[in-house]
């Protein structure tokens, strides 16, 4: 059997929100399951969230950042011999049946990298999380810009909205909230940019599968709850952050010239339409 390892980054999270992310993970008996609970918080409170002897605790008060803290955990999971790795956010939960169709698909279809199912909001409401590879108005202007109508008519495309999200899709960038990763590809293309905090290191790591060859799937025959706070347009700590993550991902990538990003979008949009 297939050895699955998972990870959740905490930082001060509400412990009932967090155990059900957890019961949620660990209600799998199809192969060996381990969690890596890395916490960034200043202290070690939840440190006792659940006995069960799949479950690793680490401490981790130097807070590097969310890609930087899962990096910890994908290196054990590497070390152990893990197939697939779940990167979980601590306000997602699901019933079972989920985990189990999504190792169905990879060990199906090898030349896929990261999956991501159906999500939605606890209300039953869907989140659009599959999009495009972002231009720089798409992270930063279109936060800022007042004009509601104008943002709408470019999230319908930038979120690809239009494709109504009821079919399997091949997407560039998929949310960091779930993702289920071949290990084998990271250890291809690398782990997450360790130079990105918070905030579009999911982004970065698609890209790089992608030009590793792998395909970022969107698998909607199943589906996920989760909170999503939306942290960054509460907080302008969090706002800051967001926009350093910006910053530093088009300095990398390109900001207004990205011809590799062109292509990729716009092969999507055609293979969508």
């Amino acid at each position: 059997m297939i050895l699955i390892t998972a990870s959740i980054v905490l930082f001060r999270n509400d412990r009932d929100v967090l155990l059900n992310a957890i019961d949620s993970l660990l209600n799998f008996d199809q192969s060996p399951i381990k969690l890596y609970l890395i916490d960034n918080s200043p202290t070690s409170d939840l440190a006792d969230i659940k006995n069960d002897p799949r479950i690793t605790y680490m401490h981790n008060p130097s807070n590097p950042g969310f890609g930087a803290a899962h990096n910890i955990a994908i290196n054990l999971a590497i070390k152990e011999g893990s197939v697939y790795h779940l990167v979980l956010n601590p306000d997602v939960y699901y019933g079972k049946g989920v985990l189990e169709e999504l190792v169905d698909y990879m060990e199906k279809n090898p030349g896929v990298g990261n999956i991501m199912p159906k999500v939605l909001y606890p209300n039953g409401d869907i989140q659009y999380l599959c999009k495009l590879l972002p231009k720089p108005y798409d992270w930063i202007g279109r936060r800022f810009n007042p004009l509601k109508k104008m943002v709408e008519k470019q999230n319908h495309i930038f979120e690809l909205r239009f494709t109504g999200y009821n079919e399997i899709m091949e997407v560039p960038y998929l949310s960091g909230c779930f993702m289920f990763l071949r290990l084998s590809a990271l250890k291809k293309i690398g782990l997450f940019d360790e130079g990105i905090f918070m905030y579009g290191e999911e982004t970065d790591l698609c890209r790089r599968l992608i030009d590793g060859g792998y395909k970022t799937i969107f698998y909607p025959k199943v589906h996920i709850y989760h909170h999503f706070e939306k942290g960054s347009h509460k907080s302008w700590r969090l706002t800051k952050i967001g926009m350093q993550s910006a910053i530093y991902y088009f300095n990398k990538w390109g900001w207004l010239f990205d011809k590799k990003r062109t292509a990729i979008n716009r092969d999507t949009l055609q293979k969508l339409r």
